[in-house]
């Protein structure tokens, strides 16, 4: 790639893609640089350094994230929407996670207009700006959880590594006492079946909604 056909989309773009597939350490100029066939100076133009490319990472993965609707679509489908596109990013970013860890997020433009958005669907849930910033931050780390605790494998693993997996995992679990343990060693026995991710992550998107659901009713001063 031509220096002068390099944008700062596509260094970021490049950037996920390392990160994703080989880990935010494995992101560094030098790498870009050769990725993109450029010269190693070539990416400075955009990001001036590691902290602002990480900043561009995060903006640039975040950007699909459609901006809310009036306040006549109801705050609870609206945010039930951003929490599964959200969601639908991080399943294909796996890195996301990581960056947000490392990085001041809220100077990424495209975290900042969905934090600030969640805040606006929350005032219209009738919660206050302290409570809403709380759910807000909860609501993330939720997310996270989701996606760190996920069964569905990196794609780099084998549908068969991912059996062996599961299997070394549920003879641990079949190992303890089931007198001591009972509803573990139960639980082992559906580590035999596939997993289902769509089926885990709509359960994942109810519990969250569920709870914002739960603190609006309690501590909201709007109906539904």
């Amino acid at each position: 790639m031509a220096n002068e056909r390099l944008t700062r989309q596509t260094v970021a773009e490049c950037a996920l893609r390392l990160a994703d597939s080989e880990g935010l350490e494995a992101v560094t100029i030098r790498r870009l640089a050769q990725e993109l066939g450029v010269s190693p100076m070539a990416p400075y133009w955009h990001f001036k350094n590691k902290d602002e490319l990480l900043l561009g990472m995060t903006d640039h993965a975040l950007a699909p994230l459609p901006p809310i609707g009036e306040a006549t679509d109801g705050w609870q489908r609206q945010l039930r929407g951003m929490i599964e596109t959200v969601i639908g990013i991080m399943r294909e970013h796996p890195s996301l996670a990581a960056l947000l860890q490392n990085i001041d997020a809220k100077k990424a433009a495209s975290f900042a207009r969905a934090t600030n958005d969640t805040l606006e669907l929350l005032a219209r849930a009738g919660l206050g700006l302290q409570e809403s910033y709380w759910v807000a931050m909860q609501l993330l780390q939720g997310i996270t959880g989701l996606i760190a605790t996920r069964p569905e494998h990196h794609a780099s693993v084998t549908p068969e590594q991912a059996a062996e997996s599961r299997r070394q995992a549920r003879l641990t679990m079949e190992a303890l006492s089931p007198c001591e343990y009972p509803m573990v060693v139960a639980y082992a026995r559906t580590l035999e079946e596939e997993p289902d991710p769509e089926r885990y992550y709509a359960f994942g998107v109810d519990l969250i909604m569920g709870g914002i659901e739960a603190i609006a009713a309690r501590y909201g001063t709007a109906s539904p």
